[in-house]
């Protein structure tokens, strides 16, 4: 926003990253969501929100197994940026959150904008729509839900399969680095089922 840089500096290129060992590019590709506007808001919102939710939900003293989410995630999103023209993959970053958090919070009512009442793993989609109805590709948000399955699916589903395991397993350095603080047994997180503060997205649990 200062100009002190530009996005050319920043956007995905695998050739400019392997050629020419710009190995920037692989981390402020997610950083940059364009210009300040609806759009920039909307993202930094989703973003602040679902990952504070997950981070003190069905993450909490899990802080390396968080950490190992992101990783995953961003690997997948680079391996798969190398065949679709996309050049920032931060809104598919946060599509990915948004749709982890969905399925572990299936039974999550949501209200968007106060124009559509829905179960929380409808989220994503919905989010896909409203951008289709701003005029954006639709191939981010395809990417993010696609990523955020696979990782959802090897994370809560197969294991729990018969004759299933668990394929992703946090490396030990990242347990080493980010584990070693007990947690404070007086914090008291944020529920998921209660993001508040904003009306797209606000979250009620069924029956209650």
């Amino acid at each position: 926003q200062l100009e002190l840089i530009t996005p050319f500096q920043l956007y995905f290129n695998p050739e400019l990253i392997f050629k020419h060992f710009q190995i920037w590019r692989l981390i402020t590709n997610y950083l940059f969501f364009g210009p300040v506007g609806f759009n920039f808001l909307f993202n930094m919102i989703f973003l602040y929100r679902y990952c504070r939710m997950l981070e003190e939900g069905s993450f909490r003293g899990r802080t390396a197994d968080f950490v190992f989410m992101f990783l995953f995630g961003g690997l997948l999103m680079t391996l798969f940026g190398l065949f679709v023209n996309l050049v920032f993959l931060g809104q598919a970053f946060t599509i990915m959150l948004v749709y982890v958090w969905s399925r572990r919070n299936p039974y999550v009512r949501m209200n968007f904008f106060g124009l559509l009442i829905f179960q929380a793993p409808f989220l994503p989609w919905v989010l896909m729509g409203f951008s289709l109805l701003l005029g954006n590709s639709i191939i981010v948000d395809l990417l993010g839900i696609a990523v955020g399955h696979i990782y959802f699916f090897l994370e809560d589903v197969f294991p729990n399969q018969p004759g299933g395991g668990r394929l992703l397993k946090t490396p030990s350095v990242l347990k080493a680095i980010f584990d070693t603080q007990e947690d404070d047994p007086n914090y008291n997180p944020l529920p998921e089922e209660r993001p508040g503060g904003f009306a797209w997205g606000e979250g009620q649990r069924l029956g209650g």
